[in-house]
């Protein structure tokens, strides 16, 4: 079976860089930068092995639960004692962007967008495991998805839309997650699942405190 020959990167091969000229924005956007075949392969695999989970999450003056299932890994003492230890796959794909991007990374958050009901709100990371101006590779396996920006001071600046397709990474780093939000909205179409994979770089954990900020911050 054919999954989501949705872009031309897979027919015409290679990767292809893009970079987006905005205020305060840092991003570079890699289609095709895992070809088709492997992509496949990592959203099946992905898919079926993951032990995906639900969580609950603040949101104003009650908890609810979080309108997707998240997958928490890292190193031991750096991403706090319930992250799982790198699988083959994960490690794989790591190795992977850190060449690609030259950044070093310590942890990823897995993020299942089920369905077009699964979504996330307007939001930027919380920074305070990654430090200020963090760089995060975002790498998407599945269904299409909208991700959008909006700058968070200059109301004057349009906001940016971005079609994250099977294959693609995301980095964003400099100044964009101080001054720009992000968010993939719900859909009323029939949508497959999209497998989201967010590698950072987390400093030490220093106190209770620190534990749990993820889930709670980092979409």
């Amino acid at each position: 079976m054919a999954l989501f020959d949705d872009t031309e990167m897979f027919t015409r091969g290679g990767s292809e860089r893009r970079t987006f000229d905005l205020p305060d924005m840092n991003l570079m956007l890699y289609e095709g930068f895992v070809p088709k075949e492997e992509a496949d392969h990592y959203y099946t695999t992905l898919l079926h092995a993951t032990p995906w989970q639900q969580y609950q999450m603040p949101m104003y003056d009650k908890i609810v639960t979080a309108p997707r299932m998240i997958a928490w890994y890292g190193e031991q003492g750096l991403a706090g004692e319930d992250a799982l230890p790198w699988t083959p796959e994960l490690t794989s794909l790591r190795e992977k962007v850190e060449e690609e991007t030259g950044i070093a990374f310590n942890a990823v958050l897995l993020n299942l967008y089920r369905n077009g009901s699964d979504s996330v709100a307007w939001h930027s990371d919380n920074e305070h495991r990654t430090g200020k101006n963090p760089s995060i590779a975002s790498v998407t396996f599945g269904q299409t998805r909208p991700f959008r920006f909006r700058h968070k001071i200059k109301k004057e600046v349009p906001q940016l839309e971005i079609l994250l397709h099977h294959g693609a990474l995301l980095l964003i780093s400099g100044t964009t997650n101080t001054f720009w939000e992000h968010q993939i909205p719900k859909s009323a179409k029939q949508l497959l699942p999209r497998i989201n994979l967010t590698f950072r770089t987390l400093k030490p954990i220093q106190n209770q405190k620190d534990l749990g900020v993820e889930r709670q911050t980092w979409q």
